[in-house]
């Protein structure tokens, strides 16, 4: 990511969104509705106290479209000590969607959110990077929805 940390240290992960909170009201001018609307939301990076950060949901279904659509749907579930509800994000015109395993972290049963980062992409719409605790995803769109809601049935 650009502006958002989110690395290893001895004693756990360093996060830090400092810097891409200093540029998000430059940045957001330039994002699609839905993705500024996301990225600008109350309680995204409020990490310590917000239901709607989305710090610690864990991933639980990726659905990219059967057909050409250039659709795209990742689902994260709820941590159950933090979050009311879980986050459906589908993205339209999907140009690029790529998952990076580190592998490292062998003794996690699930992937979960660390931090997130928005920016205006250079062929128009946006590039969304997802830090995850064992990998990242990045996907490169026209634009994204991004809901709250509670975690579909798999």
């Amino acid at each position: 990511m650009k502006y958002v940390t989110a690395v290893w240290q001895d004693h756990g992960f360093f996060l830090d969104p400092r810097a891409y909170l200093d540029e998000l009201p430059r940045l957001g001018a330039r994002l699609p509705p839905g993705a500024r609307a996301f990225a600008c939301a109350p309680g995204h990076y409020d990490i310590p106290s917000a239901t709607r950060c989305v710090k610690d949901l864990e991933l639980a279904a990726i659905r990219p479209a059967t057909d050409k659509s250039g659709v795209l749907v990742l689902e994260f579930a709820p941590n159950r000590w933090k979050h009311d509800e879980g986050l459906r994000i589908r993205y339209s015109g999907v140009r690029h969607f790529s998952i990076d395993h580190h592998r490292a972290l062998d003794w996690m049963r699930v992937d979960t959110v660390l931090l997130d980062e928005i920016l205006p992409d250079e062929d128009g719409g946006c590039a969304h990077e997802i830090a995850l605790t064992d990998a990242s995803i990045t996907v490169r769109c026209d634009d994204l929805e991004a809901v709250w809601c509670a975690p579909a049935l798999t």
